[in-house]
């Protein structure tokens, strides 16, 4: 489970980073949202490779992990991460199935409004709805390659865990590059998405929880 919530790192964390990396408020806050919106539209399937690294206050050396990212409509998500170990992670609508070695454990989040929340995220940021959720206050920048959100909860239950979210997009397609979070402990993770295919072709027994 540890690994699993570290992943909830991914998704319930906290605030500073990449503002300092030459972004500017965006000028058309409506026509940047309306592309978004598009993009994410029109986006039934990612998959990628993915590296983890999560910074804790604890130790002086960063904690990397590397793996295989999916994701397909409407709120099926698969993170395998590979090394240093192998931990599987599957999201498919309120279910959600790890896997640590030979141990699995399945959990479902149909009635516990925190899970439901961090499934809504998950999927959210992944797929580029997260300009309209309204536990978030969204602040949108840009610089010449990449798009960044900065989302602050205003959902007390997710200000418990996290100060802000940010989420790096690129210009080119308004795909996710990278999610920062940083934890209100003074913990942070990020998760950058490499080699990403778009509306690749990917059976539904990826994401079997069952």
């Amino acid at each position: 489970m540890r690994r699993w919530a570290l992943f909830m790192g991914f998704i319930v964390c906290a605030i500073q980073v990449m503002a300092q990396s030459g972004f500017k408020p965006v000028a058309d806050v409506t026509a940047f949202k309306q592309q978004f919106a598009k993009a994410s539209q029109a986006t039934q399937s990612i998959q990628s490779d993915f590296v983890q690294e999560k910074n804790l206050s604890m130790l002086s050396d960063k904690i990397v992990s590397k793996g295989k990212f999916w994701f397909k409509k409407e709120n099926k998500v698969r993170m395998e991460y590979q090394q240093p170990s192998y931990y599987l992670l599957v999201m498919n609508g309120k279910d959600i199935k790890t896997k640590d070695g030979r141990k699995e454990s399945r959990v479902s989040a149909k009635g516990n409004k925190l899970f439901e929340q961090i499934n809504r995220i998950t999927v959210d940021c992944v797929q580029g709805n997260v300009v309209n959720n309204a536990d978030f206050n969204t602040h949108i920048l840009e610089n010449t390659q990449f798009y960044l959100l900065e989302m602050t909860p205003v959902n007390k239950a997710l200000a418990q865990y996290f100060k802000s979210i940010h989420l790096l997009v690129d210009k080119k397609d308004y795909s996710v590059s990278k999610i920062e979070m940083y934890e209100a402990g003074g913990d942070d993770t990020s998760i950058s998405f490499q080699h990403k295919q778009l509306n690749v072709n990917i059976p539904d027994a990826v994401f079997a929880v069952k």
